[in-house]
């Protein structure tokens, strides 16, 4: 699903680069190579979020379940 969201990423920004081609703007760096890069990038930075996310998810809230059953135990065993 993610490729999917990026492919449709930059299919919308190759349009916008063929609408303004097509009017007669231009600019020099926004060609297709451009969108190509910033696409890669876009997904390059997505990909990271969302591993930096599960890395402190699995470490702090790991260790905040530990400590939490480990306080239930203990009040069990009383």
């Amino acid at each position: 699903m993610k490729k999917d969201i990026f492919t449709l990423l930059g299919g919308f920004l190759t349009s916008v680069f063929l609408f303004l081609g097509t009017i007669g703007v231009s600019f020099d760096w926004f060609n297709q190579t451009s969108i190509d890069a910033f696409v890669f990038m876009a997904a390059a930075a997505v990909s990271l979020v969302l591993n930096l996310y599960a890395v402190w998810k699995n470490t702090h809230v790991r260790d905040r379940l530990k400590a939490s059953a480990s306080k239930k135990q203990n009040s069990l065993n009383k």
